[in-house]
């Protein structure tokens, strides 16, 4: 890869980052400057900056840490959640990173250890989404409770805190991040019915989903 043409990849990184960020707040997953986004390039990874609104990113504003975190790219100090990031990087197949603290979805890992059944969505994600035990936020401790939550899984809660999702794309990984929050919307909601409690899909009925989800969507062309 020539110079040009990684600094190209780069630039269009950043601002599909910076989309994705922006599309967090936009929709209502983070409040302020909370959350974070990431994406990977080659042996680098570009991250949303610490304390900086969304809206007021340019394209002056990227930054990049190698995957020993050191700041290869831009001035601004990368996200406090800059270990979270990394873990994933360093020990999965993810190529972009969304952490968010969606309300329903944080509400939800105050109250279980997992995501009830609700919805055949979580096969999307593995199977059951796993709430990762507290620590404080931005430390190696978080990181590590985070990566067994997400062993298997492609998205998890974190406890007292909000949600990590990953995958190949910035996209997939924010679709996988709004889907978390509506099913935990949808188990809240349900659950809060007085006298009632409500229906949960069975492992081999989420099996069976989970295997129909893998040829969801349009075939592959040629």
């Amino acid at each position: 890869m020539t110079d040009q043409v990684r600094q190209d990849a780069i630039e269009r990184a950043w601002q599909d980052l910076v989309a994705t960020a922006r599309r967090t707040a936009a929709e209502g997953l983070v409040v302020g400057t909370s959350g974070n986004v990431s994406v990977r390039v080659g042996s680098l990874v570009l991250v949303t900056p610490s304390g900086v609104p969304y809206d007021r990113l340019t394209r002056e504003d990227a930054v990049a840490v190698d995957l020993d975190g050191n700041q290869v790219l831009g001035d601004l100090a990368p996200t406090s959640e800059l270990p979270l990031h990394l873990e994933l990087y360093r020990n999965t197949s993810a190529g972009a990173v969304v952490h968010t603290h969606a309300v329903h979805a944080t509400a939800v890992s105050t109250l279980v250890p997992e995501l009830p059944l609700i919805h055949y969505m979580a096969g999307a994600m593995g199977g059951p989404v796993r709430v990762a035990e507290y620590a404080l936020y931005g430390t190696e401790e978080l990181a590590r409770n985070m990566l067994r939550a997400l062993h298997e899984r492609t998205a998890c809660l974190l406890q007292n805190h909000g949600t990590v999702a990953y995958a190949d794309s910035l996209d997939q990984a924010y679709d996988r991040t709004a889907q978390l929050e509506w099913m935990c919307r949808l188990w809240l909601t349900a659950a809060s019915v007085p006298g009632h409690a409500p229906t949960l899909l069975t492992s081999s009925q989420l099996s069976e989903a989970s295997e129909k989800l893998r040829s969801y969507g349009q075939p592959d062309t040629p």
